[in-house]
């Protein structure tokens, strides 16, 4: 059974029912940030296959995504210093993406979390 071709329009309704998700542009391309935070944009730049996403997610995540499933999440190095595994949107399922998002939505969260803490603590000082 081929896959129902995903596009941004399903990324973005996966996306904006998570809390505090907005959409937004960057480099140009739509976006969707956690409270102004990147989550998730189709991937613009040039070494990037077409009609991919770039998701940021935890480094280990990455890794485990792209040794279980090749075909549908790489990287290429432009990528690599970021955290952010390349998603083809022809191969992924609704399903897996709507998983993929809750991660990306957790990471970017705790990121968040954990750089308010930082600048708190500086301010005491």
């Amino acid at each position: 059974m081929p896959i129902k071709r995903i596009t941004f329009d399903a990324v973005r309704k996966i996306g904006l029912a998570l809390p505090h998700v907005s959409e937004s542009t960057t480099y140009g391309s739509p976006c969707l940030k956690l409270r102004g935070k990147l989550l998730t944009c189709l991937a613009v730049h040039k070494s990037a296959d077409p009609g991919s996403l770039a998701v940021r997610i935890d480094f280990s995540q990455r890794a485990q995504l792209i040794a279980a499933d090749p075909n549908t999440y790489y990287l290429t190095d432009h990528y690599v210093d970021y955290p952010v595994v390349l998603v083809r949107l022809s191969r992924i399922h609704l399903d897996a993406l709507r998983d993929l998002l809750g991660m990306s939505w957790q990471f970017v969260s705790a990121t968040a979390r954990k750089g308010k803490r930082t600048l708190r603590r500086r301010k005491n000082f």
